[in-house]
């Protein structure tokens, strides 16, 4: 990956954490570790959003458990 491509991909990172921020949506570090992968063109939007998906899913069986 270029650098130019890495520059935009961090700019969007940080774009949509304060997006979230202002929200009120806090970003858990699970996400964030996966967004700099991202960043660094280590794994593809689609492994960070299937990798989301399940971890996301995962928490939720496990409220609806313990809940």
């Amino acid at each position: 990956m270029d650098q130019q491509t890495r520059s935009r991909r961090v700019a969007a990172v940080k774009a949509a954490d304060a997006i979230n921020a202002i929200e009120g949506a806090p970003v858990s570090g699970y996400a964030r570790r996966l967004s700099a992968l991202w960043a660094r063109g280590e794994i593809t939007g689609e492994e960070m959003k299937s990798a989301l998906m399940t971890y996301y899913r995962k928490m939720a069986l496990e409220e609806r458990r313990h809940g």
